[in-house]
Parts: structure tokens; C-alpha cells; sequence
């Protein structure tokens, strides 16, 4: 039996590869359950040296393995356009807002909070441009297209006047029956009604909507840089993760259409 104080950071990195790697009779451990492991032999070392029970610690140099990206989860063009119809089914003022505020949350990449803090007079419909207050108040004025533009058009004519009647005047672009702004909450379930509708069996969350218009765009051919300065990204390694799901994109595409891919 090895002593603690035996214990070299060799052999903790060695424990931590074998984690990773597995053996005939242990398959392989996942990243975080591995790092957990990982963990727990770091604080038992730690112990032994606070007790004086060993004269180091050679487990403190080994870091846990990091987690792996999670891949933003986006839907399809078709799904997104089976969403936005659904939630305009109808005529109704909240059938209407809910379409607008659909149609500009893809339409923009913008977050949900963003989307529904706007207020009237930061959209500008003639030049079709948003302006966004992101994170640390760091302000963006990201484009909108046609189709955002005119269920905004239709929204603040057909749908907006009647609900402000219920209220006092908020400058709010979205605004709730009862004429104040719409919350994020409300507008989670105005989502979440329109995918039911639709049929959509995947997770959809709002961040869904903003997942998709980024990665549409770069399965489109726009530049990983343009896109993060749409989306607000301070860096853009945080916008480069959707470029693994592009990647994951052409190898679908590849494996399916090329005769020497199977």
C-alpha cells in the first residue's frame, strides 16, 4: 500500500488519465464526473498536508479536466418559420404582438430581456435598425429585416393602441393586457404557446431563437465577426462555438450527399 506521502503529482495525473481513459474493466468517465474525482483526491491531499500528516500536496498542481462546450441548441429555418406562424394564428392584438415580438427576436439575435425592455422609439422602422441595451449597458443597433419590420408595422397599428387603452402611457414597445410592459416571463410563455401550436417537440426557449439566427447566419456565409458584433459579444470566442455547429452542419451534409463518405 503506497503511503500519502509517497503520493508524487505523477501519480495523480496518472490517476486522472486513467479516469478519462478507462480500462477492461471500467469504461471511461465523462469529463465532470472526472473532475469531481478529481476534486475529492485534491481535498484529501489538502487535508493530509493542513494535518501535517504529509509533507506536501501532489495533487495540487493537477488541475480537473474542464467541461465540455455545450453546443447552442438551434432549430431549423423551417422550424423557426412553423413558430412564427403559429403564433400569429390569429387576428387578435396578442396573437399580433406575439408575432412581432417572435419575428424580432429571430430576426435580431436579440435576447429576450432586451427584447422585451425595448421601448417605442428605439426601433426605427424607416431605416429597419433596433437599438439594444446588452449586458454591462453596452448598447448595439442591429439591422431587422423585412419580415420583423412588418410585423412590428402591423403590431403598432393594429395591436398596440388597443392595449396602451388599458394602461398609462408606457413607452414599452411590447406591452401586456394590461397596457404595462410585457415581462420576461410573459413573453417565456408566448414561446412556449407558439412551439405547442407548431408542434414543435424540442426544448424551445427564447435563447433558442437567438441560437438560430446565429447559426443560420453562418450556415448562410457571414463572418464569424459580423455576427458577434450582432449578437454583443464582448469576445469572439464566445461566438465561435457556433461555428462547431456549422462544422457538425457540413460533416451532416457531407456524410449524406458524397458517394466516398459512407
Amino acid at each position: 500500500m503506497t503511503e500519502p506521502a509517497d503520493v508524487s503529482e505523477t501519480d495523480v495525473s496518472a490517476f486522472l488519465m486513467s479516469l478519462r481513459e478507462g480500462d477492461s474493466e471500467h469504461p471511461p468517465l465523462a469529463a465532470n464526473s472526472a473532475a469531481r474525482a478529481v476534486v475529492a483526491v485534491r481535498g484529501f491531499h489538502r487535508f493530509l498536508l493542513r494535518e501535517r500528516l504529509t509533507p506536501v500536496d501532489p495533487a495540487r498542481g493537477v488541475r480537473p479536466p474542464p467541461p465540455p462546450k455545450r453546443l447552442p441548441k438551434a432549430i431549423s429555418v423551417e422550424d423557426v418559420e412553423a413558430l412564427l406562424t403559429a403564433a400569429g394564428a390569429d387576428e387578435t392584438p396578442r396573437a399580433v404582438r406575439d408575432r412581432a415580438l417572435l419575428e424580432l427576436l429571430y430576426g435580431s439575435g436579440a435576447r429576450i430581456s432586451e427584447a422585451v425592455g425595448l421601448d417605442v422609439d428605439e426601433i426605427d422602422m424607416t431605416s429597419g435598425a433596433v437599438r439594444l441595451l446588452g449586458k454591462g449597458s453596452k448598447e448595439r443597433v442591429v439591422p431587422v429585416g423585412s419580415y420583423a419590420r412588418e410585423a412590428v408595422s402591423a403590431y403598432l397599428v393594429r395591436a398596440r393602441p388597443g392595449l396602451a387603452a388599458a394602461g398609462d402611457g408606457s413607452p414599452a414597445l411590447f406591452l401586456n393586457v394590461r397596457g404595462g410592459r410585457l415581462s420576461r416571463q410573459s413573453a417565456w410563455t408566448v414561446l412556449r404557446a407558439a412551439a405547442e401550436r407548431a408542434g414543435l417537440r424540442k426544448q424551445i426557449s427564447p435563447h433558442t431563437l437567438r441560437h438560430s439566427f446565429a447559426t443560420h447566419l453562418l450556415d448562410g456565409g457571414a463572418d464569424v465577426r459580423v455576427v458577434q458584433e450582432l449578437l454583443g459579444h464582448a469576445s469572439v470566442t464566445t461566438t465561435q462555438v457556433y461555428t462547431l455547429v456549422t462544422v457538425d452542419r457540413l460533416r451532416e451534409v457531407y456524410a449524406t450527399a458524397h458517394p466516398r463518405a459512407r
